[in-house]
């Protein structure tokens, strides 16, 4: 897609479903190329749903990290319409008034590698 066409594109309909076949072939063919990479992540459903319900969020950015330990991660963010990051928003507290928030800064996704789990794999 053309750098044009990508920032006319609406933010929230950006990514397509691929089907297995493709899904299954691009994932092999990274994992052929790179295989001491960690396999995959997995972030559970709460803390996505948190993200995209804060105001102006039309989509998570994943970020490349190292966490405390050095080891590989994702960092998450809420990004809006305009392809920022939301670091902050209003909300109404608890005794009416207007006050600011931080946004969320997520982490703590969970690797897995298939050299050391049980779970079911694409590539068996």
């Amino acid at each position: 897609m053309m750098q044009n066409e990508l920032l006319t594109q609406n933010l929230a309909a950006v990514g397509e479903e691929i089907g297995a076949e493709l899904g299954a072939k691009m994932v092999k063919d990274f994992q052929d190329q790179n295989p001491i990479e960690t396999k995959a992540y997995f972030i559970g459903r709460n803390i996505i749903e948190q993200i995209l319900n804060q105001p102006g969020c039309v989509g998570i950015r994943f970020y490349n990290a190292l966490n405390e330990a050095g080891q590989k991660t994702l960092v998450y963010v809420g990004i809006d319409s305009n392809e920022n990051i939301i670091s902050e928003y209003k909300v109404i507290n608890d005794q009416g008034q207007l006050e600011t928030v931080n946004a969320i800064v997520a982490d703590r996704s969970k690797q897995w590698d298939t050299e050391t789990s049980t779970t079911w794999s694409w590539f068996q």
